[in-house]
């Protein structure tokens, strides 16, 4: 073998492992997506269980309060006019209830990144949302 040839198939095997390692650092690329998807995947899913189990749960039967015994014994003009207030007090107390419940479900309830699975803790837009 002329050393000519040895240089050239040292050339040839140098190029072949620079093309294998360019290779592998893709395919290392490619597992660490795969594996945070992995994990966000499987904290959705843990959320969505824990979703499902408190949905499916028997609730107990409300208990009537002392507020509603006392307007459902009032007159009938003055427990209209009494549960139509209510009811636009509660719309607002029941949204904020749902957002809230939302957020600590683990989703965002912020207008940057709304709907999306928190990953990283509390966010403080949502916090600063809530406490307005």
């Amino acid at each position: 073998m002329e050393k000519k040839d040895l240089f050239l198939q040292m050339n040839e095997l140098e190029n072949r492992l620079g093309g294998i390692h360019g290779e592998l650092g893709l395919m290392k690329q490619l597992v660490k997506q795969l594996l945070e998807e992995n994990k966000k995947l499987s904290i959705e899913n843990q959320q969505l269980r824990d979703v499902l189990k408190r949905e499916t749960s028997p609730k107990p039967e409300p208990v009537k309060s002392a507020s509603a015994a006392r307007r459902s014994s009032s007159p009938a003009g003055a427990a209209s006019v009494t549960e139509s207030a209510a009811a636009d007090s509660g719309a607002v107390g029941e949204g904020y209830d749902n957002l809230a419940r939302l957020y600590h479900e683990g989703f965002h309830i912020c207008n940057v990144y709304y709907g999306h699975l928190r990953t990283e803790g509390d966010c403080l837009f949502c916090l600063s949302f809530l406490n307005k």
